[in-house]
């Protein structure tokens, strides 16, 4: 039956009349083209095709023309990996490579691969490809653009620094958290520069060159800057509890606990601060020991320590450093040094492995000094300042003994092959301080009411002198100036605000004085000022926040209700050199006077408003004066001609003229009687 429909539909077609191939009228095709010709699709020309198969590889050795033939394989056996190359272009000039070349793929989705594998490849320590699409160009041009946008919103973000007083600013947290405010620091009084209800949920923070300030809110954290401290951008994570910024004010690094997955690590970001993107996250057990990232002091690289590994990673890319972790077994702590890539770690005692520091460069990797230490308890790290020397507090047990005994380890990091100096302490200590741009150190050490304060100088001879000591101190911490010779020795908290001022250079005690209760001592970055404060936070009566004098004299008391937290704004570095800041300290008589002027005006009662009134009134007094003299001078020729041509503008003008004459007045006579006597 089936064959016998077929014959005659053939019979029909061959009739002349054509088959009908039209879907009926209710028919849904529900086959994409992408499903059906997927492989075909791929391989369809595109309009931009010559320019989404091109890569732009940056960061490439400069070569003359007898080694541009060894680049070209060399380039070609990396890149070719990830398809087939059809085009390459390099770029010379002055008979050199300029150090980007060009390389179009048979397809863009080579391209892509190349981009997504490539950027970020090490050739050597010189040399790190960064590989982009040639399109992007475009995008990374209209991002340029809003950055640009964006900074010109953000107004003058060094605006503080214009101040023509000089005058510092701090943050002032108070109302239990419901005020904040920004006040410019002023000898008679703090001058308020802006003032917010409930600018932050929690508290706020200081990025390191004071650039930014920080607030917290429940679903993430917001920049403020400017002249008027706008909004300058906005990082979203729920929950966010801590952050921490790199030196350099480029990345801001935020925790969370409430948002992480196994899939997608959210406990800890890493932003871009200037376009507020994320550039990637990382799983955290625990925010015991914040900050979980250290950044090196150029802020190029960031590192976190793990069971047996400390995994270093470089910028901007986000990756680990030569895409491996360090694995050292059993290591405790680790520092990066403040004035040079150099990580400083420790590892405890393993059965007859002694523990050791070590001293390991960045990127190389090359240790550069290491310390074998015995019967060691525990370890400390403190680097100085600048990193001209490093000191490790190792508690150790000697063999025979049953006390702790602490050594003071100290590296000279300036001197060839490292030299390590040692000094002994058998007393607890309870503090360790460097001085920030010198080379001494404090020490608070032995027990409660007999704790002693100890300040050595490190010598260039190799030695390290005892200075000064000074018994039966109410102190438990050490406050050094930012700028060095000078530090508070305070007895915080349990110890009722014990405060003495020392000046190091001669170890001289400048002043004793007392903040009841007092909670926390800031100084500010020029080293003029130090305020001491007691908390809301930590003590609920006598809230307030003190100003001192480096010297120990008292000039305010700032009572606040409620008040909580005090930060100094930092100071990006100076942009003089070490010479010009000599110089203007060898020529300071020069400009003495004038300060000593400005210093006067401060401290006057007068208001600004008749201050501008009295000089307002002399300049009109001035004019007069001038006008007066004029007159006078105009009407000489009048007054001698009036006065005989005699000149009586000069006392002395015609003393030959002068007679004496003597004139005798009669005053009193008195007669008294002889006999009387």
């Amino acid at each position: 039956m089936r064959d016998t429909e077929n014959m005659e539909a053939e019979m029909e077609y061959d009739d002349g009349e054509e088959p009908s191939f039209s879907d009926p009228e209710d028919f849904v095709d529900d086959i994409s083209d992408q499903e059906l010709l997927g492989d075909v699709l791929k391989e369809k020309p595109q309009e931009a095709d010559g320019i989404d198969s091109v890569i732009v590889v940056d960061n490439v050795p400069q070569v003359g023309p007898d080694r541009l033939e060894k680049l070209k394989n060399v380039i070609h056996k990396i890149f070719s990996k990830f398809g087939r190359i059809t085009n390459e272009f390099y770029p010379d000039a002055d008979g050199k490579t300029k150090g980007y070349i060009f390389l179009e793929y048979s397809a863009p989705s080579h391209a892509h691969e190349a981009v997504k594998n490539a950027d970020g490849y090490k050739l050597d320590k010189q040399h790190t490809f960064r590989v982009n699409l040639f399109t992007d160009f475009d995008k990374y041009a209209v991002l340029y653009c809003a950055v640009i946008v964006t900074a010109s919103k953000m107004g003058n973000l060094r605006h503080w620094l214009e101040d023509p007083d000089c005058r510092d600013q701090y943050s002032v947290i108070y109302d239990s958290g419901e005020r904040t405010g920004i006040f410019a620091n002023d000898v008679k009084e703090p001058i308020e520069v802006e003032e917010r209800a409930r600018w932050t949920e929690t508290y706020v923070r200081w990025s390191p060159k004071g650039t930014y300030l920080a607030t917290f809110h429940q679903r993430g954290i917001a920049l403020w800057g400017g002249e008027k401290f706008k909004q300058i951008q906005r990082f979203s994570h729920q929950g966010v509890q801590l952050i921490d910024f790199s030196p350099c004010e480029r990345y801001v690094v935020t925790f969370s606990p409430l948002m992480d997955t196994k899939d997608d690590p959210q406990a800890i970001i890493i932003w871009d601060v200037l376009t507020g993107q994320k550039k990637r996250g990382f799983h955290c057990e625990s925010s015991a020991h914040w900050p979980i990232f250290k950044w090196s002091p150029d802020g190029k690289f960031f590192a976190r320590m793990t069971l047996d590994t400390l995994s270093i990673y470089e910028t901007p890319s986000m990756g680990l450093l030569d895409k491996k972790s360090l694995k050292i077994n059993g290591i405790k702590d680790f520092s990066w040094s403040p004035g040079d890539n150099i990580i400083a770690f420790w590892v405890p005692e393993d059965k007859d492995i002694p523990a050791r520091v070590t001293l390991m460069q960045l990127p190389s990797r090359n240790e550069i000094r290491v310390r074998n230490l015995f019967n060691v308890v525990d370890c400390k790290l403190h680097w100085q300042k600048n990193g001209d020397y490093l000191c490790v507090k190792v508690d150790r047990t000697p063999k025979g003994t049953q006390g702790v005994v602490t050594n003071f380890e100290i590296f000279r990091m300036r001197e060839k092959q490292v030299p390590v100096d040692v000094v002994e302490m058998k007393e607890s200590i309870i503090a360790f301080a460097w001085e920030p741009n010198g080379s001494k150190f404090a020490v608070l050490h032995g027990e409660s009411p007999r704790i002693s304060a100890s300040f050595y100088h490190v010598k260039n001879n190799g030695k390290i002198d005892l200075i000064k000591m000074f018994d039966k101190q109410q102190a438990n911490s050490i406050f050094w100036s930012p700028q060095g010779q000078f530090l508070v020795l305070a007895g915080l908290r349990s110890m009722n605000g014990a405060l003495a001022f020392v000046d190091t250079s001669d170890c001289t005690m400048m002043n004793i004085a007392e903040h009841y209760m007092a909670s926390d001592v800031e100084w500010d970055p020029t080293g003029r000022y130090v305020v001491t404060s007691v908390s809301w936070w930590s003590h609920k009566v006598d809230n307030a926040f003190w100003l001192w004098t480096f010297q120990g004299r008292l000039l305010q008391k700032n009572n606040k209700e409620r008040f909580c937290q005090l930060l100094w704004r930092p100071r990006p570095p100076s942009l003089l050199s070490q010479e010009e800041i000599k110089l203007i300290k060898k020529d300071l008589k020069k400009y003495s006077k004038i300060f000593e002027q400005k210093d006067r005006l401060s401290q006057s009662k007068a208001s600004k408003e008749l201050v501008d009134k009295r000089r307002a009134m002399m300049e009109e007094y001035r004019k007069y004066r001038e006008r007066a003299t004029e007159m006078y001078q105009e009407q000489r020729p009048l007054r001698l001609e009036l006065r005989g041509g005699v000149d009586t503008d000069e006392l002395e003008s015609n003393i030959d003229d002068w007679e004496e004459e003597t004139i005798e007045f009669f005053i009193n006579e008195e007669i008294i009687p002889i006999g009387d006597l």
